[in-house]
């Protein structure tokens, strides 16, 4: 390579010049999206000392009150290793309150200070999701939320063959 051209080749921008045979791959646009959206969500979440996952639990112990901590980890797909600590440190800072149910169960409820601070959550998660709908004005946006349902619920497969169960375009709306 001459001189020129390797000077050329400096000057150019190093990520333009590589091949991207990922980038319509659907699940990379998956955890891409899912990424932007997450940092955005963290950084509302920080103003009022929270992080994605803790400002969930109050959302959801909110909407069910007296819920099975076990239950709530499950649902979330949350192993009890890490269910214990994020459900005590919200206990600790005074957001919910844990009653036993029976030797093993603990029934969880936001306190006064949780409802708040579960109040805060869905107006910073409000304002937050809005900020991306707005990159969906005029699309179809309901669409694209039961297509990513559908994602989440996991490959269909139909037992009797073994295969992927038939889906179509219809099944999304």
């Amino acid at each position: 390579m001459n001189n020129s051209v390797m000077m050329m080749a400096m000057d150019q921008d190093p990520i333009k010049m590589l091949q991207d045979p990922i980038s319509s791959r659907l699940g990379y646009l998956l955890r891409r999206a899912s990424a932007a959206m997450m940092a955005d969500l963290g950084a509302a979440l920080a103003e009022i000392d929270l992080r994605p996952v803790e400002g969930t639990i109050l959302i959801l112990v909110g909407a069910n009150p007296g819920c099975i901590q076990s239950d709530l980890g499950r649902m979330l797909g949350i192993k009890r290793a890490n269910m214990v600590p994020l459900v005590s440190a919200l206990a600790t800072r005074g957001y919910i309150e844990k009653s036993p149910v029976d030797g093993r169960s603990l029934a969880l409820s936001l306190t006064a200070q949780g409802e708040q601070a579960r109040l805060a959550v869905e107006t910073l998660m409000d304002v937050h999701e809005s900020r991306f709908e707005r990159l969906l004005a005029g699309r179809d946006e309901s669409a694209l939320r039961r297509a990513l349902a559908l994602i989440a619920e996991g490959p269909c497969f139909d037992d009797t063959e073994g295969g992927p169960a038939p889906m179509s375009v219809g099944d999304l709306g």
